[in-house]
């Protein structure tokens, strides 16, 4: 460093003419004397910054340095920055010393690394010296939020070539608090982002696996929806991951068969192949199914337990398609080099397994809806057609009763009148079936405990009528109606039923009467009466008690009180024997005893 206080004449003439001189001060006025005098014998060139006179320092040759006593701590910064060279040289971070306008005055061999050789990278601005720099966030301009706040501030900036920074900027002040330079700290990250990105790519496309507006869904039926999600899988594993050899097949829970859904590049006999969920015998998929583990098979030839799939492969990996903790499924890749697969690899096929899991669930989801809403919409037309074709059908049969022995062509036109009507309700449900058959994984529904049995329910109640069908036709069972005695008995003279409900107080017949002639007509089909809160001024159910009644039902009644009353009925009939001694044949499979109920006390 030059003292002003200690240079001669003499001393200038033995130095090369005019040798060049840094000033660096800060406050011009305080120096003028002494520039004034530097002057005389050298040529000065001022700074007011450190981190300006570094930049000068490196680019051009000075014979010294002059400093104010005021700029000596800066002074010894630079000193620092001059003697830790070495290791800032040496250190795996990128690191670059920026000047207030951004400007690069320093940056160590790592960091030049980032920048190509035909860039100038000192005096170029920062994101300048970073070729096809892009800046991904989230702070959109690391300095300035940096100078901001005081602080540290971190983005990650993307490179040529693919290449991933995290470049953390902090900012430094003098004693004054002016900003005298920054240091961007630069560590590359590209490995651990590309995999980040490859990541939320994968989870991505799970999520658009069964994303499909509203208008999509009306438009497209089951196997299309199927279809779509096949095609977008197919196209994930290919653009996301490079794999043109995939399987997934579905776990059939009842009998343990793993049911293929999808191949790509799979040899005939693999696609084929019957596969079940288990540990031993079944290869890699059934393993996987059986235990709910991935397992990475990085050379086939030296795996027990492979069996080949895509021709020529030399590793594969699988992973279950777990949906809530139930394994539903397997997804298998594979590939014709050995060590293709990696953990990452896993990670990559378990978070799309899952999502492959959560589409294949919705879509069973968006099945089970539209025939739970196709079934619902039967029942609704069902409840609507009954009682006019209740009519339709009483009205036949007591014409038909009245008129036998007249014109058969009539009679004939009768009885089909009465055949077609009946099967009217047939049509309506087979017609809901096939505008929606039920999901294939759906577990079955317990079959309906009344399914075969044609029950008729007499009374002069409406409303009791069609609760009779409501509830007895959700559990299967065939229900006519009759409004009076003489539809009823006009009925059971046309038709056999499983059983009879009639109420005790109908127009015409009471209900001790109209138990007997039931009974008279069909003598195998059991007889229910129903009374409302036990009122019997007729003493019907007494005397029909007397003459092998068994069963009443109390109205109003509930739906389980009717199950129990007509399973009732018909076990009895089917514990008994017939007049042959035989037993009459169930209307329907394992009826359920259950015990009469009580009469509610008379009010």
């Amino acid at each position: 460093m030059l003292d002003p206080n200690s240079f001669s004449l003499d001393w200038v003439t033995h130095v090369a003419e005019k040798p060049r001189v840094l000033v660096i001060e800060r406050d011009a006025s305080r120096g003028k004397a002494i520039l004034e005098t530097l002057g005389d014998a050298f040529e000065v060139t001022t700074v007011q910054s450190i981190s300006k006179a570094l930049s000068m320092l490196r680019d051009s040759r000075f014979e010294g340095v002059y400093v104010d006593s005021a700029q000596l701590s800066a002074v010894r910064w630079v000193g620092m920055i001059i003697q830790a060279e070495e290791i800032l040289d040496a250190i795996a971070d990128g690191v670059a010393v920026v000047d207030p306008d951004l400007r690069i005055i320093w940056a160590n061999p790592e960091f030049l690394s980032l920048t190509s050789a035909e860039t100038q990278v000192i005096g170029n601005r920062f994101f300048q010296a970073l070729d096809e720099s892009e800046i991904l966030g989230p702070e959109p301009c690391p300095f300035t939020t940096s100078v901001a706040s005081k602080s540290p501030s971190s983005t990650l900036l993307k490179i040529r070539n693919n290449r991933y920074l995290r470049v953390t900027v902090t900012p430094v002040f003098d004693a004054q608090h002016v900003l005298t330079h920054l240091i961007a700290l630069t560590r590359e990250i590209t490995d651990e982002t590309q995999q980040q990105l490859k990541v939320n790519a994968i989870a991505k496309a799970g999520d658009e696996l069964a994303d499909l507006t509203p208008e999509e869904l009306s438009e497209m039926g089951v196997d299309e929806r199927t279809d779509l999600l096949k095609l977008n899988i197919a196209r994930h594993m290919k653009d996301l991951m490079g794999l043109d050899f995939m399987e997934i097949r579905l776990l059939h829970r009842e009998t343990g068969k793993l049911i293929p859904l999808l191949t790509e590049g799979m040899t005939p006999l693999a696609a084929n192949r019957e596969l079940l969920a288990r540990k031993h015998g079944q290869g890699v998929t059934g393993f996987v199914a059986a235990t709910g583990q991935s397992y990475l098979c990085p050379d086939t030839t030296k795996d027990p337990i492979y069996i080949e799939g895509a021709e020529g492969a030399r590793s594969s990996l699988t992973v279950p398609l777990i949906y809530h903790g139930n394994v539903i499924g397997t997804l298998n890749v594979e590939s014709p080099q050995a060590d293709a697969f990696d953990d990452r690899d896993r990670q990559f096929l378990e978070i799309y397994g899952r999502n492959v899991a959560s589409a294949l669930n919705t879509l069973e989801l968006l099945q089970a809806e539209k025939a739970s809403t196709a079934n619902a919409s039967v029942q609704a037309i069902s409840r609507e057609v009954a009682m006019p074709l209740d009519d339709i059908i009483t009205d036949a049969a007591t014409i038909l009763d009245r008129y036998a022995g007249h014109d058969e062509d009539i009679i004939a036109r009768l009885r089909h009148l009465l055949y077609r009507a009946r099967e009217i309700r047939g049509i309506i449900h087979k017609v809901g079936t096939s505008i929606a058959p039920p999901p294939s994984r759906v577990v079955k529904a317990p079959a309906a405990k009344l399914a075969g049995a044609r029950i008729l329910v007499v009374d002069a109640d409406e409303a009791i009528r069609r609760s009779a069908h409501q509830l007895l036709g959700m559990q299967g069972a065939d229900v006519e109606t009759a409004r009076d005695a003489h539809e009823a008995l006009a009925l059971m003279r046309q038709n056999s039923y499983s059983a009879a409900l009639a109420d005790i107080r109908l127009p015409d017949l009471d209900g001790y009467e109209i138990f007997r002639r039931l009974r008279e007509t069909q003598p195998g089909t059991p007889v229910i009466l129903m009374t409302g809160f036990g009122y019997d001024p007729t003493h019907s159910i007494v005397k029909a008690r007397q003459e092998g009644l068994q069963t009443v039902l109390y109205k109003p009644f509930r739906s389980d009180r009717l199950m129990e009353a007509v399973e009732q009925a018909l076990h009895i009939n089917t514990a008994q024997p017939g007049r042959d001694g035989e037993k009459p044949k169930s209307p329907h499979p394992d009826p359920v005893p259950t015990p009469a109920e009580d009469p509610p006390p008379a009010s």
